[in-house]
């Protein structure tokens, strides 16, 4: 996996980035359906019906078209194999004629570095060679199993297919010097679908998660694996940029990129479900960068960290959301809990995987001196606000796992480490958060403090208290501040991140939805006071807010449409973790 696709419902690829997540986009018509460019094959029939599958256990997408004229299907895949190194980087179209005899229309209509360039086209041995004007190395290899004519730059073909008839498209990336490693129509024809179904379902069979919901779990581990980067190990925290927090409105960013947290969180669901392979790439990334330089909040997928965010202004937005966003500003921000949430992984991978290196341990005391440093100050925190620092309560508590995971970990292996003085620490961040961070008035733990002034607001992100063990599901202060996010931030089974209509937190103009991640932690945080009836119904009732093929965005809106980039690896990571520890509590319930 190098890079997505996003396929609509009418089978046109809508948005794609080549050859990396992080490279400018190709195909990016989901925010501008004029000037973004696309990659469609429409049958040509009336009054048609789509229908979207895929082959179950595996990431090969199936669109259907249904007309009384006939029935067609398109299957988009992309190859893959086992040596990373070698990984194709391409996308393989199969059009089949089901029923009827059908003609098929196809344009491709490649639109370099986010649209902004201009490209050059040639034919050359039986396929069309595109190439940017801008003098980078973007080159796109177009095949097909029908004859293809150019006009105005773009692609175009026209063909009929008999009933049980196939044709087939490839596109592909080429990477400069190495031609020599592209492969002819037949290889695609004859080798790779069944060698990328069998992939998928190899890779699917090594989990070790026998429970409940096992389907949608699968698809959620899929989908974090498209999301990662078999090249690196590294992961993209969704795969589009631009796609709104509010329809109409400016929250739009680019979610192409490795945040430390959100990496983390996406190895502790590898590791619980039993795919330790990725957990270890991921930390071999993470030692290569952090071997010489401080740890950063987010890198682009080759470990390089330098990401000005600049405003596409030609492009229109999604349904005329603007500005479309590339590069992500908050890369200069402090978020000090993004130690705790990685080293949450590595105690979990030392502990269930295998012993970490001396190597790995001399950098977690590296972030440990970090942390004990710096735990006091205001920070961005989680939700990366951008128009102020406070003492957020999430990032306090990430500081106290920090601390608690590497005490753990160093005693485990008996690594030479001052116990007694991280032992302290420890124990002094747990005092601050118990004792300054509770709101009398509100009868809960609150979003942030600064100094002795305690906020008057209620954040989701405190459901990740008894979570990570900080306290006990049956903590008296605990089952008060359950309440209070019950009462101030949940609509039925959704829940809002925080309610910025009264705190005005974030200092963005409009409003956003309810916060799917922040759902599924609430979930989970039933599970474990052992209220599952509720948490069941609640688990249930979110499963039905996913699209057709069960994937989730970030957020989700008063018309129950999904917001924010898509799909969403924090909110497939929450769905995975609530569903794993719904089906413990109930497997211990029932027996």
């Amino acid at each position: 996996m190098k890079t997505t696709a996003l396929v609509g419902m009418d089978g046109s690829i809508d948005f794609l980035c080549f050859p990396r997540f992080d490279s400018p986009s190709v195909f990016a018509r989901i925010l501008d359906h004029q000037k973004g460019g696309h990659f469609s094959v429409e049958p040509q029939m009336k009054e048609v019906q789509h229908k979207q599958l895929y082959l179950p256990e595996t990431a090969v997408l199936i669109t259907r078209f249904f007309s009384e004229e006939g029935i067609a299907e398109i299957t988009d895949y992309m190859p893959v194999r086992n040596e990373s190194e070698r990984s194709y980087n391409a996308v393989v179209r199969k059009i089949k004629a089901v029923r009827g005899t059908i003609k098929f229309k196809m344009k491709m209509q490649p639109r370099f570095d986010y649209a902004r360039e201009k490209h050059s086209v040639e034919p050359k041995e039986e396929a069309l060679y595109f190439k940017a004007d801008d003098g980078t190395k973007t080159e796109l290899r177009l095949q097909a199993s029908f004859p293809l004519e150019v006009r105005d730059g773009d692609a175009y073909a026209e063909f009929e297919l008999k009933e049980s008839e196939r044709a087939l498209i490839v596109l592909e990336s080429i990477d400069a010097g190495k031609e020599k490693d592209l492969a002819d129509l037949t290889f695609y024809a004859e080798k790779t679908y069944f060698d990328t179904i069998n992939f998928w379902r190899k890779w699917v069979n090594q989990t070790t998660y026998k429970g409940r919901w096992k389907e949608m779990i699968c698809r959620s581990a899929i989908t974090l694996k498209l999301l990662t980067s078999t090249e690196f190990g590294s992961v993209v925290a969704a795969a589009t940029f631009g796609l709104p927090e509010e329809l109409g409105g400016d929250r739009n960013w680019d979610y192409r990129f490795t945040w430390i947290r959100d990496a983390a969180f996406t190895m502790y669901a590898f590791l619980k479900l039993g795919f330790k392979q990725e957990a270890a790439d991921f930390l071999r990334w993470i030692i290569e960068q952090d071997k010489n330089r401080d740890l950063h909040l987010l890198y682009k997928v080759d470990g390089t960290a330098d990401m000005e965010e600049i405003e596409l202004t030609h492009l229109e937005g999604y349904k005329q959301s603007a500005p479309v966003r590339i590069g992500n500003e908050a890369n200069s921000q402090l978020q000090l809990d993004i130690y705790g949430e990685l080293l949450d992984t590595i105690y979990i991978f030392n502990n269930y995987h295998q012993p970490i290196t001396y190597e790995l341990w001399e950098i977690i005391c590296k972030e440990v001196k970090i942390v004990m440093e710096r735990w006091r100050e205001a920070d961005h925190g989680i939700w990366e606000i951008r128009n102020e620092e406070h003492e957020f309560l999430h990032s306090r508590l990430m500081c106290w796992v920090a601390m608690d995971r590497a005490i753990k970990i160093g005693v485990h292996r008996s690594f030479p480490f001052p116990q007694q003085e991280w032992v302290q620490v420890r124990d002094e961040i747990y005092q601050d958060i118990y004792h300054n961070f509770w709101n009398e008035k509100l009868q809960c733990w609150v979003q942030f403090k600064d100094g002795d002034k305690v906020a008057e607001t209620v954040d989701a992100s405190v459901l990740l208290m008894p979570l990570v063990h900080f306290v006990t599901p049956d903590e008296p202060r605990w089952i008060s501040t359950l309440e209070a996010v019950n009462q101030h931030l949940r609509l039925d089974v959704l829940v809002y991140r925080y309610d910025n209509e009264v705190s005005g937190i974030d200092g963005l103009e409009g409003e956003e939805g309810t916060f799917t991640m922040c759902s599924f932690w609430y979930v989970e945080c039933l599970a474990k006071a052992g209220r599952l009836d509720e948490a069941v119904e609640n688990f249930e009732k979110m499963l039905g807010y996913g699209n057709h093929l069960g994937l989730f965005a970030e957020q989700i809106s008063k018309k129950g449409e999904h917001l924010g980039n898509f799909p969403q690896a924090f909110t497939h990571l929450g769905l995975i973790s609530a569903a794993l520890e719904l089906d413990k509590q109930l497997t211990r319930k029932n027996g």
